[in-house]
């Protein structure tokens, strides 16, 4: 029986995912986001037109699917990513997990933790909301979300890191991690690999957030996957930086561990980043999902590389990896 995939409005074969981005965001609400009474940013029909014009236009340049890999504690929705996909007909899963200590839920999970292991709380949660749903929602998760700051994984980021290892090896849910600045995406792959994670389970996230080589070579070499995620957002790397690391690997020949998105957020809960910083993000890019199709793939197949590997990483990859296929 082919391996199943939780969407947010049931589950699908993995052949059923197509083209898939990897890395999307329909809405994000940081910590604290609630208590800006000033500033509570789109109402839920105004977030649900947002996001159906957004899948609308992806669906124009051929994408059949993405991932929202928003943990629990950055403003995560899945009722209202279910209504977008029932009304578009289009793939959307979503994610179980915690992100980095400094801008997630920590003070929560503090007091929780002065009663008890959060470990066991966290582990239990992710693979409930894996195999039963999401609180009372019945919408399952589909991937395990985990995040570490620029500065090193914090003891919070490892219980959250054994927890998500549990899960994934209980469930069979691959994990998907934030790294900053290109950071620490080695070490934890080298920490969930000593708690049994397969490899081939485990895709770094923002690992375009550095454009050394053998940093991405490593994690190749223990064989997980790179994002390379976050086209758009010049404020954080160039993309002509992004696009010369990717085609360095794509030269030799990576294709089947590497996965391209964009990071883009298309509501904001509150407003944690005023006007003049979005400006400065050219968010007219950082919040198009398309800004792939249309501006970096032509760039990527001028400088040599072949549309059987950009198949590979926007098809066969998601595919492989939602199957928890080994790369060998």
């Amino acid at each position: 029986m082919p391996k199943m995939i939780n969407t947010v409005t049931g589950p699908i074969a993995a052949d059923a995912l197509g083209v898939t981005l990897m890395h999307e965001h329909l809405v994000i609400g940081f910590a604290g986001w609630e208590s800006d009474t000033l500033h509570p940013g789109p109402d839920r029909r105004e977030m649900i037109a947002i996001c159906c014009d957004k899948i609308a236009q992806m669906q124009a340049v051929g994408i059949r699917s993405l991932v929202d890999p928003c943990p629990n504690d950055l403003g995560r929705d899945v009722t209202l990513a279910a209504e977008v996909a029932q009304r578009t007909g289009f793939n959307i899963v979503c994610a179980t997990g915690m992100y980095k200590e400094e801008d997630g839920g920590m003070p929560y999970w503090r007091l929780r933790g002065r009663f008890g292991s959060i470990v066991d709380v966290l582990t239990e949660m992710f693979i409930h909301e894996i195999t039963v749903g999401v609180g009372a929602t019945g919408i399952k998760a589909g991937i395990i979300k985990v995040g570490s700051g620029a500065h090193g994984i914090t003891t919070h980021e490892r219980n959250v890191l054994q927890a998500a290892a549990t899960a994934a090896k209980e469930t069979g849910a691959p994990i998907n991690t934030h790294t900053d600045n290109g950071r620490h995406g080695d070490e934890q792959q080298a920490i969930l690999l000593k708690l049994g994670v397969p490899s081939h389970q485990i895709l770094i996230g923002h690992s375009c957030g550095t454009i050394d080589h053998n940093y991405h070579l490593k994690i190749i070499g223990g064989g997980s996957y790179l994002g390379f995620d976050r086209f758009g957002i010049e404020a954080f790397m160039p993309d002509e930086q992004r696009i010369a690391a990717l085609v360095a690997l794509l030269k030799k020949q990576h294709e089947r561990q590497l996965f391209v998105s964009h990071d883009s957020v298309w509501c904001w809960r509150g407003e944690p980043l005023p006007e003049h910083f979005l400006n400065t993000l050219d968010y007219s890019v950082h919040g198009n999902p398309t800004h792939l199709h249309r501006n970096i793939l032509p760039r990527l197949l001028e400088q040599g590389v072949t549309q059987q590997q950009v198949d590979t990483m926007l098809i066969d990859n998601p595919r492989r990896f939602f199957s928890c296929t080994a790369l060998n």
